[in-house]
């Protein structure tokens, strides 16, 4: 049964253009926005609305989910106005919700709306948001777990024509009190760990926090500046499971930016190739030397590709080169800032971080490792020799 919570009256309370809504897990973001969303359209004939997200699967996992059940148990779902294909529905007076990802660019630079809704906005570059909040008529919908202070904050939520607000659980009255006894039980841990008081403070009071012992802390987002001096590439291979990747290396000043150009799962070393002339790749590309076959594969295919050895303690002599250095990731680069954000140092069994990365969120992260330590390596550190 669809139930009003204090989530839902908060959020018909805002009247600015832009609406920015923080919240933590199970705050009801997701199913307060999409009830107005829904309303709007039944109330205002041919309003045009797109959900949008980091990926398809996403959408389908989350707001596409909460909002076929919101129209089910609303008694306002119509099978035959529900298009599978295109993930849209269509309302009776012609309006429509459309879904649709960040990674369709047809989609982000193709039709103008009235009203525009970024789910989970912090897996959202801001290059995407700016194109399409260009492109968006009326309200904006902006909502996000905040892990971190990212461009929801920075260029949106202290702008006069938005609202801020945030939400935590206690705002959802209609949430199993088995999930908001789970909830609570991280306030009692908080007290004695890190870990769960960053985690209280994220998830269960909204704030905006930080993970613990993550491993590059100090980055900032940049837009490709004109100026910016292209070195070189790292790239690291993956297939079924992981993606491969390739993460280009520029000089800007006194500082590095990395930029993601190819991150993708199942691609052979021919799509590897097509991608890399598709984006005109001509600069010497650091590679995994773990995969001297791709390596040799790229080279047939006309790329000036080497491997980057990798010798004892390499890893963290890599990360401890980013961290030396003034470091710019590019806004559009989506994965590699995901991965910033989740890549931490291993713990011992008393909880005590250790000199080692878990190996995990690292995908990006190692290409842009062979990047630049095989551009800022000296000539003597011959365990991190490049031939």
């Amino acid at each position: 049964m669809f139930q009003t919570t204090t989530a839902i009256k908060k959020l018909h309370a805002l009247k600015k253009r832009k609406k920015v809504i923080q919240g933590g897990t199970s705050a009801g973001k997701t199913f307060g926005i999409l009830p107005i969303l829904i309303d709007r359209c039944i109330k205002t004939p041919y309003l045009e609305t797109s959900v949008v997200s980091e990926s398809i699967p996403h959408l389908r996992r989350g707001a596409m989910k909460d909002f076929l059940k919101i129209m089910i148990e609303t008694g306002r779902y119509r099978d035959g106005h529900w298009n599978r294909s295109a993930l849209k529905y269509t309302f009776t007076n012609g309006s429509y919700i459309e879904f649709f990802s960040v990674e369709q660019p047809d989609k982000l630079r193709g039709a103008r709306r009235n009203v525009l809704y970024c789910n989970e906005a912090n897996n959202i570059p801001f290059e995407a948001y700016n194109q399409l909040s260009i492109r968006t008529s009326g309200d904006i919908w902006i909502d996000f777990n905040p892990t971190a202070n990212f461009w929801a904050h920075k260029e949106v939520a202290n702008q006069p024509d938005a609202d801020f607000i945030t939400l935590t659980y206690l705002d959802n009255e209609a949430l199993p009190q088995t999930i908001v006894d789970d909830i609570e039980q991280a306030k009692e841990k908080a007290k004695t760990s890190e870990y769960w008081s960053n985690w209280w403070k994220v998830y269960g009071l909204g704030q905006i926090g930080s993970l613990e012992g993550v491993c590059i802390k100090e980055w900032q987002e940049i837009k490709l500046p004109l100026e910016a001096r292209l070195l070189c590439g790292g790239m690291d291979f993956g297939y079924s499971n992981d993606p491969s990747t390739y993460i280009r290396l520029y000089k800007y000043n006194d500082a590095y930016i990395f930029d993601e150009v190819i991150y993708q799962k199942k691609l052979l070393n021919s799509d590897i190739s097509k991608l890399l002339k598709a984006h005109d790749v001509n600069e010497v590309v650091y590679a995994d030397s773990a995969e001297p076959k791709s390596i040799a594969e790229l080279r047939t295919l006309g790329h000036k590709v080497l491997p980057c050895t990798k010798g004892k303690d390499s890893i963290v002599y890599g990360i401890n080169l980013i961290n030396q250095n003034k470091i710019y990731i590019t806004s559009r680069s989506k994965n590699l800032i995901k991965e910033l954000q989740s890549y931490t140092w291993m713990k011992d069994r008393e909880g005590n971080t250790i000199n080692k990365p878990i190996d995990a969120f690292n995908h990006c992260i190692d290409a842009a490792r062979y990047a630049i330590t095989s551009q800022l390596q000296t000539p003597n550190k011959g365990k991190y020799n490049i031939r």
